[in-house]
């Protein structure tokens, strides 16, 4: 099974606080944590997020599409950064997750969130059109 874990945004990173002695240790074990899920197998890929003031949105309504530019409210809703975990199942997810060290200075907050998986579309396509791959570079890639 394959999880995304989103790091939550604090109003330090959102606000693109330079970095207290405490938050480079943080970010020290954070890399230390990864390397013990890359070891074990777990680690797919991550990334860590700009603050949202240099993003945008698009929504869309039918045909239009209106740009937003960040930054965007709600900093608690918003993610700092991500990774991709490949686990047998999300106890075992939860279980890696709090073992993670905190990934902010302060009160902070992850989000385990599961992929589609081919079998959770079982209800809605066929047994042969699950087991064929995808056309284009997008097949390569293995991108459901």
């Amino acid at each position: 099974m394959r999880v995304m874990v989103f790091v939550k945004t604090t109003e330090d990173s959102e606000n693109g606080i330079a970095p207290t002695p405490e938050a480079l240790e943080a970010f020290a074990a954070m890399d230390d944590f990864t390397e013990e899920l890359v070891k074990a197998g777990v680690f797919v890929a991550g990334a860590g997020l700009k603050p949202s003031a240099q993003g945008k949105r698009i929504v869309y309504n039918g045909p239009s599409r209106t740009v937003i530019d960040g930054p965007f409210a709600e900093v608690r809703e918003l993610v700092a950064g991500f990774s991709i975990w490949e686990v047998k199942d999300m106890d075992e997810a939860v279980a890696w997750a709090k073992r993670c060290p905190n990934p902010m200075s302060g009160e902070s907050e992850v989000e385990i969130r599961p992929f589609f998986e081919a079998a959770d579309l079982a209800g809605f396509v066929t047994p042969e059109e699950l087991a064929a791959p995808r056309d284009g570079e997008r097949g390569k890639l293995g991108v459901a």
